[in-house]
């Protein structure tokens, strides 16, 4: 009797661990199963949220935008590296910044004629392909090209300009051109559901003649007077202007102006430039953008327009150095498209130095987000005295502070 009792709780010990055998696997199944039903509803909600990212990216784009490139001399010999230029370690501080934006502005202001043609400074500038290569390096897309300068080494120099901007891609280029037709297309680009274009004009070629029947090598506004209202070739040319906006500005969201005006070393815009800005925004420009002075003048809006009356200089090496043509503004916004009408949001400026040692080397472009006594000793009053200038027609400016 013992013996058969011992069996009996011995096979039901088995039964036991075969059953705890079953549930053991059982669960291991169903963790298994929870686990990879979990990772694919994961996956969709991952998918899912970068669609519902995406959908809201699309109704917005971010802008930067900064002042002149002007490559002297002492720049591209110092990046000079044997038969070519490396002029990205000057951006250095920039690129960071840069680089998160969905477009960036920068103002050419030396013709990019290529080193073929002899690279050359001051009066009359041409500057290697290579300068065009570091800026869309650090994210540079959006550039004008019609400067005081445009015409100072001919029409060879612009066509070769105008070939090396048509080879990038994702770069849009204006204000100066290889043909009639290349003018008269006026290009349309779209970034995140936002269709926008830029067009460019300047003041004056420094005396230089448009070739006879070549109006399209660079866009000129003249200027010709002390008074806008007086300047016949400038009052006639608003006509132009007009066609030209009105041939683009029911086919985009977003439209800019980079406008080369003003008076060089002028830290106030004078009668043209209020004169410019007031009709340019009576035609439904969403920003302007202002280069030439070669240093800052003042932010404003007029109405729903923005207008940044100077950039002053991004890169430069004047030989008659003062400190306001080292100082220069890098401006932010963040354009919002809202059932079909544009917001300019998040305006934001930061103070830009253009460093380099007495002897012309270590040139480098500083945000004043880096900025420290080794790069500019007296920064704090530098911030003071050009945040102001920025803010001197509208208090509501915003000038990002030092770090």
């Amino acid at each position: 009797m013992k013996k058969k009792r011992k069996k009996r709780i011995k096979w039901g010990r088995v039964i036991v661990a075969v059953i705890l055998l079953v549930f053991i696997i059982f669960g291991i199944n169903k963790v298994l199963s929870f686990s990879n039903n979990s990772k694919i509803n994961n996956s969709d909600k991952i998918i899912k949220t970068k669609k519902d990212n995406s959908i809201k990216k699309e109704d917005s784009l971010t802008l930067v935008m900064v002042g002149d490139n002007l490559i002297h001399d002492k720049i591209y010999n110092y990046f000079k590296k044997d038969n070519s230029y490396d002029f990205r370690p000057m951006l250095e501080f920039v690129k960071p910044i840069v680089s998160k934006y969905d477009l960036a502005y920068y103002n050419q202001e030396t013709i990019l004629g290529g080193s073929d043609i002899g690279v050359s400074s001051y009066p009359a500038f041409n500057s290697p392909y290579e300068v065009g290569d570091a800026m869309i390096d650090s994210g540079f897309n959006l550039i004008s090209l019609a400067t005081n300068h445009t015409l100072d080494r001919g029409e060879k120099a612009i066509l070769n300009s105008r070939n090396y901007w048509n080879n990038k891609s994702n770069v849009l280029a204006v204000g100066s051109y290889s043909s009639n037709e290349e003018k008269n297309k006026i290009e349309i680009k779209e970034v995140n559901n936002i269709k926008y274009t830029m067009l460019n004009y300047t003041y004056g070629t420094n005396g230089i003649s448009v070739p006879q029947g070549k109006d399209y090598l660079v866009n000129i506004w003249p200027v010709t007077g002390n008074n806008p209202d007086n300047d016949k070739a400038y009052q006639e040319y608003k006509e132009q202007v007009k066609k030209d906006i009105d041939k683009v500005r029911d086919k985009v969201d977003l439209l800019m102006v980079a406008m080369h005006w003003g008076i060089e070393y002028e830290y106030t815009p004078n009668n043209y430039q209020d004169d410019m800005a007031r009709y340019l925004e009576s035609l439904g420009v969403n920003i302007i953008i202002g280069t030439h002075p070669h240093v800052i003048e003042p932010i404003t809006w007029i109405n729903n327009t923005l207008v940044i009356y100077s950039l002053g200089n991004f890169v430069s090496a004047h030989e008659v150095v003062n400190i306001g043509n080292r100082v220069g503004l890098m401006s932010s916004v963040k354009v919002t498209k809202d059932k079909g009408n544009i917001k300019i949001e998040n305006f934001d400026n930061e103070l830009l130095y253009m460093y380099y040692k007495d002897n012309y080397t270590d040139f480098r472009v500083i945000p004043f987000s880096n900025i420290d006594e080794k790069y500019l000793p007296n920064y704090k009053e530098v911030y003071n005295k050009f945040s102001n200038i920025v803010k001197s027609l509208d208090k509501n400016i915003v000038v990002h502070s030092y770090k």
